[in-house]
């Protein structure tokens, strides 16, 4: 079956039924009056999300629907027939736009879900609704108004849980046949795969989701460059994004770094809010010597970003399991633990090689690491030793050059001390000197006072 995704078509709904002019005339019966029916409305069109249906191809080819309009008005009191409502069947996740305007009409992401698109004409009134006392025979009816028309754009959005991104021929339909019932077209060369695929994935307890493979991206897919950007509508819904890195490409310019780093700037430039979304990384193709040789430094450098990788092989199962069990656990219960890592610190990316060799020798504790080591500290210990002595020379000759200093200055001190004695104590002897003559005095001059007196 041709995949098709978007389509344009034109839709128009019935017009209403015209009102009868009409009169009673019957025998015997004068005057009989208006009897002219009511005329009927006009189908409408709706789409209805069927969730059997996987494509627009339907619409591909036959592109304008018209529903049926209403039946006129006729006499005897008789109405017209209403035209059935016209229902078109869509996928489940189909956009409908308006062309002109470009504007989201409704997004038909529930299975049974009913829009309706453009709405049926009204029927007209006959002339029996407008006989009153006065005007008792009306000779005109209504008319039926005309149904919507519009231009729409239909546009398919598969729904899908993960969606599997990648460079052409890097794995995904194996991913996808390996891990469901879905059976792609598998071959060696690059864009196998044309159009989306989906897949079933019966996961542990019970637990289910679906899994779209979408054509390969490559760099200037924004600009149309390979199948560009039209199946990248198919992942927006996903909650999940899986980037299968080929691990063996070989050609110009191809590196895994350089892969993973061209598949987020196409997303970027496609839609900021895709490339937020959850991204688990795994490395495809491990069974081949030169991509184990290439899992080390991508590896690497992506836990320098925080990011983990899973190493799988497509086409012998390895590592399967891990990955699928990471992209449950971001699916089902929302943690990102197990897609990140912790970073390295800042200056520990600074390090050269042969620090970063060095660094395990001196945590290991073995003994002959022990044995070095003691070897190597006797050996800076009688490295250490002729130094010390010369020291204590240099210090021993020091103190003896500052003997005779030290002894000479200390008998300066002394005979300065000597004379200051020698100061002090005659100066000590004149002043007893000098109050010895002054207490002579006084007792003179007493005793001189009492002979006086006696005297008188």
């Amino acid at each position: 079956m041709k995949f098709v995704d978007e389509v344009r078509i034109y839709v128009k709904a019935g017009d209403g039924g015209n009102g009868a002019v009409s009169f009673r005339r019957e025998k015997f019966i004068e005057r009989g009056g208006p009897n002219g029916g009511d005329g009927g409305n006009g189908g409408s069109v709706s789409f209805v999300a069927n969730p059997q249906l996987t494509t627009l191809l339907d619409y591909r080819y036959q592109q304008h629907h018209r529903a049926k309009n209403g039946e006129h008005g006729m006499g005897s009191d008789c109405n017209g027939r209403a035209a059935d409502d016209m229902v078109l069947q869509v996928p489940v996740g189909t956009l409908i736009r308006n062309e002109q305007t470009g504007e989201l009409l409704v997004d038909l992401s529930d299975p049974g879900q009913v829009f309706m698109a453009a709405k049926g004409g009204r029927g007209g009134l006959g002339n029996m609704n407008f006989a009153t006392s006065t005007r008792q025979t009306p000779r005109f009816a209504q008319d039926g108004t005309q149904g919507e028309e519009i231009t729409l754009r239909l546009e398919l959005k598969l729904l899908a849980d993960v969606g599997l991104l990648g460079f052409p021929n890097a794995g995904k339909s194996t991913f996808i046949s390996r891990v469901s019932r879905a059976r792609p077209k598998v071959a060696d060369y690059p864009f196998t795969t044309l159009v989306p695929n989906l897949g079933m994935v019966q996961y542990k307890d019970h637990l289910s989701f679906v899994m779209a493979d979408i054509p390969g991206i490559i760099e200037g897919a924004s600009e149309g460059v390979g199948l560009g950007h039209q199946f990248l509508r198919h992942v927006e819904r996903c909650k999940v994004l899986v980037h299968l890195i080929d691990m063996g490409a070989m050609g110009d310019g191809r590196d895994p770094l350089a892969d993973f780093n061209i598949l987020n700037k196409e997303l970027k430039k496609y839609s900021a809010e895709l490339a937020s979304k959850p991204q688990v990384v795994a490395a495809n193709k491990l069974d081949l010597t030169e991509a184990r040789e290439r899992l080390g430094p991508f590896t690497e450098a992506l836990r320098r970003r925080g990011i983990r990788v899973y190493p799988v092989s497509c086409a012998t199962g390895e590592g399967m399991q891990a990955l699928m069990d990471s992209v449950a656990e971001v699916l089902f219960t929302g943690r990102t633990d197990k897609i990140h890592t912790e970073a390295p610190a800042k200056g520990s990316g600074k390090r050269s090689g042969a620090s970063a060799k060095k660094a395990p020798k001196k945590a290991s504790t073995t003994r002959p690491a022990k044995k070095a080591a003691k070897k190597a500290s006797t050996r800076t210990a009688a490295a250490r030793k002729p130094v010390a002595r010369k020291g204590a020379a240099k210090k021993s000759v020091a103190k003896k050059a500052a003997g005779p200093a030290r002894k000479s200055t200390a008998k300066k001190g002394a005979a300065k001390k000597s004379v200051a004695k020698k100061s002090a104590t005659r100066a000590s002897v004149a002043r007893k000197a000098v109050a010895k003559k002054t207490v002579r005095k006084a007792s003179a001059k007493k005793s001189a006072a009492k002979k006086s007196g006696g005297r008188r």
